[in-house]
């Protein structure tokens, strides 16, 4: 990722995160008072729920200050992935408000409380479900162009705190006929938090842990190279390092084996030049012979 690249995403972050905070601030005072008006524990839930994004959108931004740090002798290759780690800890918050939430609506159910919804909890559901989805659109359009995954993982929070109050806005217009289904909503509301965490945690771990280079950023390297010559078309073995605000290639190229050293460390020079301006990458290229037979190593 270039400069100008990392720029733009830390610009994106910060803007989403501070338009997410005043937003879900908001929101959970109207939905907290919607909650202490009708006693329903499934509306208060949705409210920390939402006040929980605060906290995310918040984390969001601090992950963008400290990422935009340059690299230093303890971490070379930058300070991106505390991206990460944020996207974890907004994961670690869902799971908490998920279990708190099935917990009181299990108490609920038990001590059989019916609740009375009434028109306020209807109108803030609704702004609720409106303000929430246009939240997370904004936030997952940015995180696809920067291809930020805090920013997706903040997303998947306004996605899913959308989703929980149309469940409840559903909920609504049944309570007249089911006593218990302020208990089922309020579990519902904690599944679809704990499923969204669920996906936060396998995305995140899975950059952790490190990801294959996608068939299209090879397919644009072979092309980087082929226009190096007809000699350099013979590319294997990649490996990419993904350090969020900096990235690292690494790939074998088979050379004639007749050529100098010199040209070869020309040809391997120009792609990785290429690569560099127009990906953003910084590449590292192995130079072998051309075999001279099928049996050969």
């Amino acid at each position: 990722m270039s400069s100008s690249q990392h720029t733009e995403r830390l610009k994106y972050q910060r803007t989403e995160g501070l338009i997410s905070i005043f937003a879900n601030i908001a929101l959970f005072a109207l939905k907290y008072w919607a909650g202490i008006v009708t006693g329903s524990i499934a509306i208060i839930a949705d409210a920390w729920h939402t006040l929980s994004d605060s906290v995310s959108s918040f984390v969001v931004v601090l992950s963008a200050k400290i990422s935009s740090k340059p690299a230093d002798k303890d971490h070379p290759f930058g300070h991106g992935r505390i991206e990460l780690i944020a996207s974890l800890f907004i994961a670690v918050l869902l799971f908490i408000v998920a279990y708190s939430f099935i917990a009181e609506a299990w108490e609920r159910f038990r001590t059989g409380r019916m609740v009375e919804y009434g028109p306020a909890a209807i109108t803030v559901t609704v702004i609720s479900v409106v303000v929430k989805e246009l939240l997370a659109q904004y936030a997952f359009r940015m995180g696809n162009k920067t291809d930020s995954e805090i920013l997706r993982a903040d997303g998947w929070h306004h996605r899913s705190d959308a989703i929980s109050s149309l469940v409840i806005l559903v909920g609504i217009f049944l309570s007249k006929y089911l006593w218990w289904i302020d208990s089922l909503l309020a579990a519902l509301v904690s599944l679809l938090i704990g499923y969204a965490a669920s996906r936060i945690v396998a995305r995140t771990i899975s950059s952790i842990l490190g990801e294959p280079p996608e068939k299209a950023l090879i397919s644009k390297v072979r092309a980087i190279a082929a226009e190096s010559g007809d000699d350099a078309t013979d590319l294997h073995h990649f490996h990419y390092h993904n350090y969020i605000s900096h990235s690292e290639l690494t790939f074998h190229l088979r050379l004639p084996r007749d050529m100098s050293i010199e040209k070869g460390h020309d040809i391997a020079d120009r792609i990785e030049y290429k690569i560099r301006e127009k990906l953003g990458i910084e590449a590292t290229i192995h130079i072998e012979p051309v075999k001279q037979s099928a049996n050969e190593n």
